[in-house]
């Protein structure tokens, strides 16, 4: 009499590997890979894709379907389950063989097999109807498809980075700064915020999306929600509209002009995710123009008028720390023993060459403030200016602290996130609104 096939879900304990003579057949799908290939292969190189369907000629899913089918796909570096395929190489040790079920893209689930040394793939329709098996279905074990929980808030506080929300705080700088904080300006800078926060987290999603491929090859980006399959692929694709229609809201309710404003920061933003990132120096320009963006919205949104040396203070300032935060990439490869990054225009012998220039952009910084401090303007503002010259030091220790800890690799790769969790960083900061509150 022929055995029922016996599933396991990967919740229970991992069940003895099959003995030899025996077949462990497993899910490709919602067992072995933490993904979905439909998106995998859409998200492979998602500008080669559009180009392969426009040049086609073709329209409709059945020529979209055909086109990924043929998508050229890293095997090695897609996000397997490791229970699974632990249990499978396990079995394998013992002389079971192993076959892989697919309900769609054969061609992927093969390559599959072929990189992980299994002996092939069967459709789930034949081993429902039993027929054309190569093996013994009398003799099988299944890891079958098991619906996946939900993500974890933690895992979604992680893919929306929320701690990048820091950057967003950039702006209420002008309202501090012009010293008109109040409960009016406070609540539509808030909005801003919340708006800022919202687009920016969409973006993000979106270029994790867009950088699939590199993050997993990355030794820390493929620890990503996305890279790594904790979250779907579906799922992040549904939450960017959303978010980018909260921001929308939000815009609305401050006012078409801060709209304008967070549009050009949006397609700013995804020129850099799709091209501007991948140009050398020019990445580092959009970055720093993305930072002093934030500050011009906060000043349209609480109606205030943007100090030009605020501006030009800015622009040097965020310019060295992006200069930092390429130094501190390129300098991990390097620690690494890594090849220079297939996604940026930079080589690891650039490092001197950019640790250079974000120094030079730092003393810029520091020269445009002695100067504003030097000025006219800060007499209606303050009314002990001179105390504003204890802010030089502070500043000069900051950005010099900053250079030697990203020279000594213990930077992570964004300097601004590193500012908010550095002890130092925070008491230097503490002690720089202390002055300015002195001064006025």
């Amino acid at each position: 009499m022929e055995q029922p096939v016996r599933q396991h879900d990967r919740s229970e304990a991992a069940p003895t590997a099959p003995a030899s003579g025996r077949t462990l057949v497993i899910d490709l799908e919602g067992a072995l890979l933490r993904s979905e290939l439909l998106m995998e292969a859409l998200f492979s190189s998602p500008a080669r894709m559009l180009a392969r369907f426009g040049a086609g000629g073709r329209a409709g899913m059945a020529a979209l379907t055909d086109i990924l089918a043929r998508a050229e796909l890293d095997y090695a570096q897609l996000p397997y389950d490791a229970d699974v395929l632990n249990q499978a190489l396990a079995a394998r040790a013992r002389g079971a063989k192993i076959f892989l079920v697919a309900g769609r893209f054969a061609n992927h689930a093969a390559c599959i097999a072929a990189h992980l040394g299994f002996d092939g793939v069967i459709t789930a329709a034949d081993l429902a109807a039993g027929d054309h098996l190569p093996f013994n279905r009398a003799a099988i074990e299944r890891i079958a498809h098991r619906g996946r929980g939900r993500a974890s808030l933690n895992t979604w506080a992680k893919a929306l980075r929320l701690y990048q929300y820091a950057k967003n705080t950039l702006v209420f700088v002008p309202v501090i700064t012009a010293h008109q904080l109040n409960l009016a300006t406070l609540g539509t800078t808030l909005l801003a915020f919340l708006a800022f926060s919202a687009c920016a987290s969409g973006a993000y999603l979106l270029n994790d999306l867009l950088d699939l491929a590199a993050d997993r090859q990355h030794p820390t980006k493929r620890h990503r929600a996305l890279a790594s399959g904790d979250l779907p692929i579906s799922s992040a694709l549904s939450a960017i509209p959303v978010l980018w229609l909260f921001a929308l809201a939000a815009s609305l309710c401050i006012s078409l002009t801060f709209l304008g404003v967070l549009a050009a920061y949006l397609a700013t933003t995804i020129a850099y995710s799709l091209v501007l990132k991948r140009k050398m120096l020019v990445d580092v320009v959009t970055l720093a123009g993305l930072y002093s963006l934030r500050i011009g919205a906060g000043a349209v949104a609480a109606g205030v008028v943007l100090s030009e040396w605020l501006m030009v203070f800015s622009l040097f300032v965020f310019t060295s720390l992006a200069l930092i935060k390429r130094f501190s990439e390129l300098s991990m490869r390097q620690g690494e023993g890594l090849a220079d990054p297939s996604n940026r225009d930079y080589r690891i012998s650039d490092l001197h060459i950019i640790a250079a220039m974000a120094a030079a952009s730092a003393m810029n910084a520091v020269t445009v403030f002695a100067l504003y401090v030097s000025s006219s303007a800060v007499t209606p503002l303050y009314s002990r200016p001179w105390l504003l010259w204890l802010l030089a030091p502070l500043l000069l220790y900051w950005f010099g602290r900053a250079l030697m800890i990203a020279h000594r690799r213990e930077m992570p790769d964004d300097p601004i996130i590193y500012a908010f969790r550095d002890g130092a960083s925070r008491t230097t900061v503490a002690a720089m609104v202390c002055i300015m509150l002195a001064a006025i």
